[in-house]
């Protein structure tokens, strides 16, 4: 069960009832005794349990974004060949499912223009922290300029984008179920995947982003993960534990 937002006795309670507000979160008094929440401190925010899992937070400052912005192989990482990045192209992205941000950040330090769409409250305020900290760090502060976050139903919202403004590739990571051990999810994730949940309309939303984007849907999948939708994708860049399909529009 997930209680709300409790901030910490060193945290700016102004910045904890704007979370809240923004977000739709439960202004907590104290901890809870089980359950989950989140956890405003005087560095960032996190989402804590009482059940021993460690804390779930996003970073685009140090830890393995820092890694992956200096060390991440540039445009040959298959993300970055997935979505369409070659020479001097920097294809506009819409990430339907943006979770953690981790693809969304790599995609905006290549260069991209990325839009992160996260229906999820708890998820939409890690990343808004994510983001006030990197905007506020000179190493990161120009590739968090490029990503913008929408706290909105990603099929809802592609729907009803105006065909002026479609993204060039919509990109989408749901957390989908799936059997077997491609389906175990990392320790310091499993908190985050019980409160977020699975992705179940996950084949719904490919439809949709297949009518928003104009050049492609990139769909990051396990190697043996079963596909979303009821198509087949045009073609699919196959790794050692990921696998990425890609969709051609639907207009």
């Amino acid at each position: 069960m997930f209680h709300g937002l409790y901030a910490l006795p060193d945290a700016d309670t102004a910045r904890a009832d704007d979370l809240a507000a923004r977000f739709a979160l439960p202004r907590l008094s104290a901890p809870p005794a089980d359950g989950y929440w989140l956890a405003l401190g005087d560095t960032r925010l996190e989402l804590v349990t009482a059940h021993g899992h460690g804390a779930v937070y996003a970073d685009f400052v140090e830890g393995a974004a820092r890694h992956r912005r200096e060390h991440g192989g540039g445009s040959g990482q298959p993300v970055a060949r997935a979505i369409g990045i070659k020479g001097g192209n920097r294809p506009s992205v819409v990430d339907a499912t943006a979770g953690l941000g981790r693809d969304a950040f790599v995609l905006a330090t290549l260069g991209c223009e990325v839009t992160l769409l996260e229906r999820s409250p708890v998820a939409a305020a890690l990343l808004d922290d994510a983001l006030s900290r990197a905007a506020a760090d000179p190493a990161t502060a120009a590739i968090a300029a490029r990503m913008r976050l929408v706290h909105a139903d990603a099929a809802d919202w592609l729907a009803a984008l105006d065909p002026a403004v479609r993204p060039d590739v919509v990109y989408l990571d749901p957390m989908f179920p799936d059997t077997g051990k491609s389906a175990a999810a990392k320790k310091d994730m499993q908190a985050f995947q019980v409160v977020i949940g699975d992705d179940t309309d996950a084949g719904k939303l490919v439809a949709a982003a297949r009518g928003a984007a104009k050049k492609r849907v990139v769909v990051k999948r396990p190697r043996l993960g079963v596909l979303l939708g009821n198509d087949k994708p045009s073609t699919q860049l196959v790794g050692k534990s990921t696998r990425f399909d890609l969709y051609t529009p639907s207009r």
